[in-house]
């Protein structure tokens, strides 16, 4: 088990607010709703969850927001450490920069690593 995860813009759930082709290509398009409950990482935590820093972009029309709210709810359900970094705007896919922002989310993770005692 790692002792914590940096998480952006991920793919946590195949329900609702899946990406559709992560979905398909990991599971298949034939998947079972029993399949979909198992592999969707938000049902999963539990009390040894590592502790997570998400960043998402609110307008990211590949994978929904949903997916980081659903999973740091599940996360603050245990009590597990998360901190989810919000940018308005940035979309899908906007690496190490968002573009969009002048706020950089790694000097955010910087103050997590260290508030977490990591570094």
């Amino acid at each position: 088990r790692p002792d914590f995860q940096i998480l952006i813009y991920p793919v946590i759930s195949f329900g609702k607010f899946t990406h559709k082709g992560s979905r398909n290509n990991l599971l298949g398009k034939d998947t079972t709703a029993q399949y979909i409950d198992y592999f969707s990482n938000e049902l999963q935590v539990n009390a040894k969850t590592p502790k997570a820093f998400l960043v998402h972009a609110k307008n990211d029309m590949a994978v929904p927001i949903e997916n980081s709210w659903m999973y740091r709810d599940a996360l603050k359900k245990y009590g597990i450490p998360v901190q989810l970094f919000e940018f308005e705007k940035g979309g899908h896919g906007f690496g190490m920069v968002n573009a969009t922002s002048e706020i950089a989310w790694t000097s955010k993770l910087a103050e997590w690593l260290k508030q977490e005692n990591i570094l």
